[in-house]
């Protein structure tokens, strides 16, 4: 994390922060599977899906910050610490904390001393897949809609966004209970709890959801505040009627 800061530094882009977040999740996904003593379905799984959840998300997250300005979440904190980097080197050092517990669902999954595939891994591999192929398409129909000149000012209603107002951030909570399921028969599998209670709180309280929808307030306002009305926050459901 501290050269990520440093890059942050000569860039003045903390976006980096999680690029570099999602990626080191991906290589303790691939060190936890190595190295642990748990049988070898498991400890591939772990390789497989948690490595590529965190590559995948990585480079998303790469080619969002090179190509846009810096978060608005970010922003708003650089202002309000006046650009002091001290303060900014403790919030990475902070990020490198939750790497840790973040990754601890791994660590746990990979101690499952079942050698081959069980009940429970085979539905983690499908929450897996549904997770990351709904938070894939999330993604790609929100680009495909800011892409759109004629959009500027309007609230994604395209796809899985007419069902949730954070479609993204709802499949990439999902994902975390995957882990759960792959660390069922674990010694201290219900650690790897851990990750969606954590996600959980995360997105709906502190770095998510507060942070998006009051820059999309800003921003956009009245269509906004349309969307929130007719528009599901977190998990998808049918969605109001227009009055």
């Amino acid at each position: 994390m501290t050269g990520t800061w440093s890059l942050q530094r000569r860039t003045r882009n903390t976006g980096f922060v999680d690029v570099c977040w999602a990626g080191s999740l991906g290589f303790a996904a691939l060190y936890y599977s190595i190295t642990a003593d748990g049988g070898l379905a498991p400890r591939l799984l772990v390789a497989m899906l948690g490595g590529i959840w965190g590559f995948r998300l990585a480079i998303h997250l790469l080619a969002r910050v090179l190509a846009e300005p810096e978060d608005g979440r970010y922003a708003y904190l650089r202002a309000h610490w006046n650009n002091d980097q001290r303060k900014l080197y403790a919030f990475f050092l902070a990020q490198a904390l939750l790497v840790v517990l973040f990754s601890v669902p791994f660590l746990v999954a990979a101690h499952n001393p079942n050698e081959g595939p069980t009940f429970p891994m085979l539905a983690a591999v499908i929450i897996w897949l549904i997770a990351l192929g709904g938070e894939a398409l999330a993604d790609q129909q929100l680009a495909r809609f800011r892409a759109d000149r004629r959009n500027r000012g309007r609230t994604c209603r395209e796809g899985l966004w007419a069902w949730s107002r954070h479609p993204n951030y709802f499949f990439e909570w999902l994902h975390w209970f995957a882990y759960v399921l792959m660390a069922w028969d674990a010694p201290w599998g219900w650690l790897a709890w851990l990750g969606p209670v954590l996600m959980g709180i995360s997105l709906n309280w502190i770095t998510g959801i507060p942070y998006v929808e009051a820059q999309a307030l800003r921003s956009r306002g009245d269509d906004y505040r349309a969307y929130q009305r007719e528009v599901s926050r977190f998990i998808p459901w049918f969605p109001k009627t227009r009055s």
